[in-house]
């Protein structure tokens, strides 16, 4: 029997898991990472990052034989920077993926950087991105300027410790740092205007491609029989829509958590003139066009704390579709389908009781879910493939259901769909096409069919929302007609 580890590098643990050809778990591994925040700043230390991967490997092979263990691949936060010397030593403290302290750097990049930025089809760099991190480590950084610096993205840094050498970056990990995804090159013309060193970046490979292998002082601090494969992995993000098995051109992969992200497969990558939609690489270079919403179940999480949500499940049942619309959002402004750092939640008109409301929210999460995919359809994305929902909320079978039904449209739901997994999928399909890998690995828990006589019954409210974000300004009034015309029979 094979197993493959994926090692998934999150922000408050590491996850490793190691898997078999048939998607049987053998084994899990996890410890905890700490980090520090100070205003805009958050940081770790990367040698943390290496011991929990050590102590999590080690955990999750103690009941796989050394002989089973094929290959291993490592996801990592999107936009989490280091620079290391030349030995794989951390120079500085990893600025994480949520730190804004390079404010003050975005509006040179997007400057100087704008056309390949459109080109790539998300227009406009923002704070928390990796470049200009970057360019505020090389102010920061004296050793930066003198040579002996390099670029590591946080998956980077784990790999070179995995093979004992230097590692090219993946083109995932790499987008946030000015990579020309299109390309597969580093845009030297940019980089050049903005004083970042030659020979301070890595290499640039696809996802999925052999990196070396797991050397002596790895395997000793890991488990990792020595001589495994190690594989380049990619974004945190992309491996959770591995995990999801969502690889075929036209499906998708909708994550509701505390806010919602949709990823899905096209043929070529998709331009959004709105800059909210952006684009990764795929192993066998299709794109992986996303986008994340301020929408999400945080809003149930902060309008009935600590509640039995199984019972306002069962109560929201009578109230299909309620009587009055929400936006909801779970913090200030929007990010997809439309841009609004203004936008508010709202609610349009007044609720019966904490049922209807209960319920207007899960309904509200639907409506923006199905905004998304008639903006995506806008912008001449495939999508009506297979979806599979992932992410806390799939633990209500009613909101399951109810999604289906605002979407009109069959739902998977996978039995086990994390980042990790995406990594041994990936580790798995070394020379081979990562689709076919996934449909065996990735195992379906049930499909949800939408109910023949809910067909419709959401249209009007869907209709009142769509048509209540563009009069406030937030929503494209082209999107909006575009939408309301998607609704019609």
């Amino acid at each position: 029997m094979s197993v493959w580890i994926g090692i998934d590098l999150g922000t408050q643990s590491v996850r490793a898991l190691a898997v078999t050809g048939d998607g049987r778990v053998a084994g899990l591994g996890t410890r905890p990472l700490t980090g520090r925040r100070d205003g805009p700043r958050h940081e770790q230390d990367p040698e943390q990052w290496w011991r929990a991967v050590g102590l999590a490997c080690r955990e999750a092979l103690a009941e796989v034989p050394p002989a089973q263990v094929r290959g291993v691949a490592v996801d990592a936060t999107s936009g989490t920077i280091l620079l290391a010397d030349r030995d794989g030593r951390p120079l500085t403290p990893a600025l994480m993926y949520d730190d804004t302290r390079a404010a003050a750097e975005v509006d040179r990049i997007n400057e100087v950087g704008g056309e390949v930025w459109a080109e790539l089809g998300y227009r406009r760099m923002q704070a928390a991105w990796a470049l200009p991190k970057l360019l505020w480590l090389l102010r920061a950084c004296p050793a930066a300027r003198d040579g002996r610096a390099r670029l590591a993205h946080q998956s980077d840094f784990v790999n070179r410790r995995l093979v004992g050498h230097d590692v090219p970056t993946d083109l995932g990990n790499a987008l946030k740092t000015g990579a020309h995804l299109v390309e597969e090159r580093w845009p030297a013309e940019v980089l050049d205007a903005l004083g970042v060193p030659e020979g301070l970046l890595p290499g640039l490979v696809r996802p999925g491609t052999p990196l070396g292998t797991v050397c002596a002082q790895a395997a000793e601090a890991t488990g990792l029989p020595a001589g495994t494969p190690v594989v380049a992995g990619t974004t945190d993000g992309c491996a959770a829509q591995l995990g999801a098995g969502a690889l075929t051109v036209g499906s998708w992969n909708s994550v509701l958590g505390t806010t919602l992200v949709l990823k899905g497969v096209t043929r070529e990558p998709i331009r959004d003139p709105l800059g909210v939609v952006y684009s990764h690489r795929a192993p066998n270079g299709d794109w992986l066009p996303g986008g994340a919403s301020s929408t999400g179940s945080g809003v149930i999480s902060r309008d009935f704390p600590g509640r039995d949500l199984a019972a306002l499940d069962r109560a929201a049942a009578a109230f299909e579709p309620a009587g009055v619309v929400a936006y909801p959002l779970v913090s200030a402004g929007e990010r997809f389908p439309f841009v609004a750092p203004s936008a508010r939640g709202f609610l349009l008109g007044e609720p019966s009781g904490e049922a209807e409301h209960f319920a207007a929210l899960l309904q509200g999460v639907g409506f923006v879910e199905r905004l998304c995919f008639d903006y995506l359809h806008l912008l001449g994305a495939p999508v009506d493939g297979p979806l599979t929902l992932t992410g806390g909320a799939t633990r209500s079978d009613y909101w399951c259901r109810l999604r289906a039904d605002i979407l009109g449209r069959p739902v998977i739901l996978p039995e086990n769909a994390e980042p990790a997994l995406g990594m041994a999928v990936l580790a798995a399909s070394a020379g081979r096409d990562a689709a076919e890998v996934a449909a065996r690995m990735v195992r379906v828990r049930r499909t949800v069919d939408p109910r023949p006589e809910a067909a419709g019954r959401f249209a009007e409210p869907y209709v009142r929302l769509v048509e209540e974000l563009a009069r406030r300004g937030w929503l494209q009034e082209a999107v909006a007609a575009h939408a309301i015309e998607r609704t019609r029979p």
